[in-house]
């Protein structure tokens, strides 16, 4: 996932620096490790928010982010975007997202956990549903798009009884993110949070807890290191991309998933998905913004 990123200048010394500071190799392990090795969310975490941030950096090489830019991240993503808003160093954001890693894998291990997605039925039923089984809500994603988390014989439970009119997918993650389960990970990602450098966001910055603008860098780091063991509400997010008006969405890599959800959630907006560096030309010069115009 991060070939190609690492041809572009800059790239390899940055993506060094961050290894040092998180103590992984991601040069490797975004190029030539196996699945197996990166699948382990000690890995995933640090390897998608140093994709991300290699993104942003081309982003910006080639064209100017607007002021009114707004940002937000998705779980894991929520690291990027505070370095990306300017809250936390891009070093610092490595630091963090490798600690979390670690911290949530040991609480994986402490307990069979899993997580599935319900996908349709009405949400009054999906939520009772998931309370039956014994399921919390991790992620509301957008209308329809509830991801449960929890153990994994509730997981079972919820699969013999689903919601009307809803399909269930079994999702391939190493535990019940963002619940309570994850509680025990939260000390040691608090206590290196509270000693890094902070400062409030440059950018527009939205939260998961509750998608509303963040404007104090102590605060929203503080929501990023409880969104451990609280639901991500991008549902939310979306709702305040709308009422600030934004009409243009760059996914940073790797991408997919938030465009997914803002071909059915934003109609009107024009979405880009960033892959490889190849779709950078295509998205500075589709967006005016971007282009200077």
């Amino acid at each position: 996932m991060l070939a190609p990123w690492l041809e572009l200048p800059g790239a390899t010394a940055r993506l060094a620096e961050w290894s040092a500071a998180g103590g992984l190799d991601l040069a490797y392990l975004g190029t030539t490790a196996t699945l197996q090795e990166i699948t382990d969310t000690a890995v995933t975490q640090p390897l998608v928010v140093a994709s991300a941030l290699l993104g942003a950096a081309e982003l910006r090489r080639r064209g100017d982010v607007p002021s009114d830019t707004v940002v937000a991240g998705h779980s894991i993503g929520e690291v990027a975007a505070l370095a990306i808003a300017g809250v936390i160093s891009e070093t610092d954001a490595l630091r963090l997202a490798s600690l979390r890693g670690q911290a949530m894998s040991r609480a994986c291990a402490e307990r069979p956990t899993g997580m599935i997605a319900v996908l349709g039925g009405r949400e009054a039923d999906v939520l009772l549903s998931l309370e039956n089984a014994g399921l919390a809500p991790a992620n509301r994603n957008a209308a329809g798009q509830i991801v449960a988390a929890g153990p994994l014989e509730a997981c079972d439970a919820l699969e013999q009884n689903p919601p009307t009119r809803a399909r269930l997918r079994r999702l391939e993650v190493a535990g019940a993110f963002h619940t309570g389960h994850m509680a025990s990970a939260v000390e040691a990602v608090h206590e290196l949070a509270a000693s890094l450098e902070v400062r409030d966001p440059e950018l527009t910055l939205l939260s998961n807890a509750d998608g509303t603008v963040v404007t104090s860098g102590r605060d929203a780091l503080d929501r990023v290191v409880s969104q451990i063991t609280h639901p991500v509400r991008w549902d939310l997010c979306t709702q305040t991309m709308l009422k600030l008006g934004v009409d243009t969405l760059v996914e940073l890599p790797p991408s997919g998933a938030l465009v997914g959800i803002a071909k059915r959630e934003m109609r009107g907006a024009a979405r880009h998905g960033l892959t490889t560096p190849e779709d950078l030309d295509a998205t500075v010069a589709n967006v005016p913004a971007l282009s200077g115009t």
